[in-house]
């Protein structure tokens, strides 16, 4: 049967880097699930690495006004992983995005249920509290499965709302069969908000400022593009307009990255299928080294 690794975990881990070793071992190649990563130009402040050697799927898809959604995650996620596997090769998938991940191993009960714009007009100011008592009026069922951190998100509660009106189903019959190996890369909390500290830093050395200033002069802005709801571009909006400073900006920055940290663990805690390596051990490399090869074998 053929064979899917995955590797999962908060920003900051080092996902990337081991997807890369491993591929370089296993004659594999990355299939990207970072649902930011998805978009063009948006570089520096997402992370997008580009291991040397090592091809990745699924960066740089759509430019930063399209819309890109879990279903269309899937369909292009699927086309990478038959066309590795028809040339001998590992897939392996790598990412921070849990709900594409899901979508991808799992198939998506929302998959061919167009957005309804209007109703997602209708519901954009409502608050949380509210799309929950919605939810649970047309989908007590829906309401009552989701996790803690999707039960606060008001994106995923109006796409459930939606979906549920549209009472259409539609089943992932195009998972292929597969023997899939998920590991996830984990820190401590203190260890962890100490690399997205660092990490922050380095893009900005490294020219996010002047990345989201390119962005803008193109006339993408917060409103007709993902620049208003994707971390680390967000935080810049108030610097931008005049009336904050940049020290404002890096502490917004660093705290949004530590939150989404937080919400990346509470998802994947919840797929217990995860093999978790703890990456301040001193031996948690060899250890994933010799799960990887007593799965591959």
């Amino acid at each position: 049967m053929n064979k899917i690794l995955v590797i999962v975990g908060p920003t900051a881990v080092g996902k990337t880097s081991l997807g890369a070793k491993l591929a370089q071992e296993y004659h594999g190649e990355l299939v990207s699930a970072d649902s930011r990563q998805i978009y063009q130009s948006l570089d520096i402040i997402t992370g997008k690495d580009r291991p040397r050697g090592v091809k990745v799927w699924l960066l740089d898809v759509v430019k930063p006004d399209q819309k890109f959604s879990a279903a269309d995650y899937f369909r292009l996620g699927w086309e990478a992983i038959e066309n590795i596997w028809r040339r001998g090769k590992l897939p392996i998938v790598v990412g921070g995005t849990g709900f594409y991940l899901k979508a991808l191993l799992k198939g998506l009960a929302t998959i061919g249920v167009p957005p309804d714009w209007s109703l997602r007009k209708k519901l954009e100011n409502c608050s949380v509290s509210e799309l929950q008592k919605k939810l649970r009026e047309v989908d007590p069922q829906r309401a009552q499965r989701m996790n803690e951190s999707d039960w606060q998100n008001p994106r995923r509660l109006i796409r459930a709302i939606e979906v549920a009106q549209k009472r259409k189903t539609v089943f992932a019959a195009e998972i292929k069969p597969y023997h899939g190996l998920i590991i996830g890369l984990t820190a401590p909390t203190k260890v962890l908000y100490e690399r997205i500290n660092q990490r922050v830093k380095e893009r900005l050395q490294i020219g996010a400022e002047k990345e989201i200033k390119a962005l803008l002069d193109r006339g993408y802005t917060w409103e007709n593009s993902v620049l208003g709801e994707t971390i680390g571009y967000r935080e810049w909006r108030g610097f931008f307009e005049g009336y904050e400073s940049k020290t404002e900006v890096i502490a917004k920055w660093q705290f949004a990255e530590h939150s989404y940290a937080r919400r990346q663990m509470t998802y994947f805690r919840s797929m217990k299928e995860i093999h978790w390596f703890d990456i301040t051990e001193a031996d948690w490399a060899d250890k994933v080294e010799k799960l990887v090869k007593d799965w591959y074998i």
